[in-house]
């Protein structure tokens, strides 16, 4: 027979209010996606309003403050004083406009029309180009793209046919459009460029149908054995190919593409006569305050005597008091959002002052999150949700602002250095070397080390790869 017992357990828990976890999310937002998160609220909450005019006084154009507790019977009085005001003396609402050329699928398109094409042709090409990625490569297997025609235009389409189809938009332009892979990719365009009847060109296409992998590991001695030619011949061969183009997309694509987003400041930082002014990018964020006809509503439905209001109309004051409460946590968390990003931004430039003036990243003074914590009080979670995702415009150009972030390193003589320094001196090593013998990672790790930067090979490899620097067997060169 089991016992049933009641006890009292004392625990200590953590909770957020709904309020800090919005102001935790819209902290986390950039500039465009605060945009559009203010409008979603704006079509939710029918308390808000967009603020359309500029430079208004507040305290003209506020509704005087009503009491609703003489109503409600309430202890919480709302608030319809508060007002978020994005803006700067200085700024003004400026339309952004975006251009759109022809895109990639739009252009191929195109080119079919002037194919001579059966209608069932016509669409079933038209599907393969719409198959094709933004690299310009159809990636995906034939008879995958046969079962989906089948599925969703009703054409039973053989393999046959479709390699047919793809041999058609191979002849489009740009050259090597529709490949299926990279080794494809480089003949088509071979095939139709002027040098296919060089020696060199031959030599070219020779290498890539024959021996790809050889020469994509750089196995240049190997090829040269093998192919029985000398280095000058080799070398004009493979100049002919890295003439080419490996995602040939890319060559046309005015109308841009979705995978390639469009960057907006969040901040943007002046430099002028030896001083800096920053401010918080605003421009299309919504300036938003309380709608004023809820207030008067309030006011028709309360009446004159608070005591004669009905129990309907109680219901709907109640409905719109929450919806002027949400609007007034809303407009406070853009406050609070604006006033923390201002701070933890105006700290990282008082720590990295030097690298404002001119952009030498050799100037970076080493900083991690906690660095910029300390100094402003908060987190190293909220220090990291203002970083994410967030850039600054400066003069010399606009820049993610964990660039700004870097490891600190010891040199013989005890001196902290920033990773950033370590990563210079690598590009300045590889972009020197002599690209018949690179230099190899133990040889960089050498050059460091006599330099009074211990580092190991391993941190180098890291930070090699980070700079985007292939491994010294493939930066050889002939």
């Amino acid at each position: 027979m089991s016992n049933i017992n009641q006890r009292q357990i004392q625990k200590l828990l953590q909770k957020l209010s709904p309020q800090q976890i919005q102001m935790i999310k819209l902290l986390e937002l950039p500039a465009v996606q605060l945009e559009q998160r203010i409008k979603q609220e704006i079509e939710e909450n029918p308390v808000l309003e967009e603020d359309m005019t500029e430079e208004k006084n507040e305290e003209e154009n506020q509704p005087k403050e009503i009491s609703v507790e003489e109503y409600l019977k309430e202890d919480d009085t709302p608030s319809y004083k508060y007002h978020a005001n994005n803006y700067s003396k200085d700024d003004q609402r400026r339309p952004v406009y975006l251009t759109r050329g022809r895109t990639l699928h739009e252009y191929l398109e195109e080119q079919l029309g002037y194919k001579t094409l059966t209608p069932r042709e016509q669409t079933v090409a038209s599907y393969l180009v719409g198959s094709i990625d933004d690299d310009g490569y159809l990636r995906r297997d034939l008879d995958s793209i046969s079962d989906d025609i089948a599925f969703s235009l009703g054409i039973e389409v053989s393999r046959e046919e479709l390699e047919h189809l793809v041999g058609i938009i191979h002849e489009l332009e740009p050259a090597g459009v529709g490949a299926r892979s990279l080794q494809e990719c480089l003949l088509l365009q071979l095939d139709a460029s002027s040098a296919c009847t060089t020696k060199s060109g031959r030599l070219a296409r020779k290498i890539l149908s024959s021996y790809f992998e050889e020469f994509t590991k750089k196995h240049y001695e190997k090829l040269m054995s093998r192919l029985g030619v000398g280095e000058d011949d080799f070398r004009a061969a493979i100049e002919e190919i890295v003439r080419l183009s490996p995602k040939p997309g890319n060559l046309y694509n005015e109308g841009g593409s979705e995978a390639s987003p469009y960057i907006i400041p969040d901040f943007i930082l002046d430099y002028q006569n030896g001083q800096f002014e920053l401010s918080l990018n605003s421009y299309n964020v919504p300036e938003v305050k309380v709608n004023r006809r809820y207030v008067e509503m309030i006011r028709e439905m309360a009446g004159k005597d608070g005591a004669s209001v009905s129990d309907g109309n109680k219901e709907a004051i109640q409905f719109v008091k929450n919806k002027i409460d949400s609007a007034k946590w809303f407009i406070s968390a853009i406050k609070q959002r604006h006033d923390t990003l201002m701070h933890t931004m105006q700290e990282i430039l008082n720590y990295q002052k030097e690298y404002f003036v001119d952009g030498d990243q050799s100037k970076l003074r080493p900083m991690i999150l906690k660095d910029i914590a300390d100094r402003t009080g908060l987190d190293v979670s909220t220090i990291s949700r203002v970083v994410n995702s967030k850039y600054i415009q400066t003069h010399f150009g606009i820049i993610p602002l964990k660039q700004l972030f870097s490891e600190a390193m010891q040199t013989d003589s005890g001196e902290e250095v920033s990773s950033y320094e370590i990563k210079n001196i690598l590009t300045q090593c590889i972009d020197s070397e002599d690209k018949r013998k690179p230099l190899t990672d133990e040889v960089l790790m050498d050059i460091l080390n006599g330099k009074g930067y211990h580092i190991a090979r391993r941190t180098v490899a890291k930070y090699r790869e980070m700079l985007g620097i292939p491994v010294a067997r493939l930066r050889k060169q002939i």
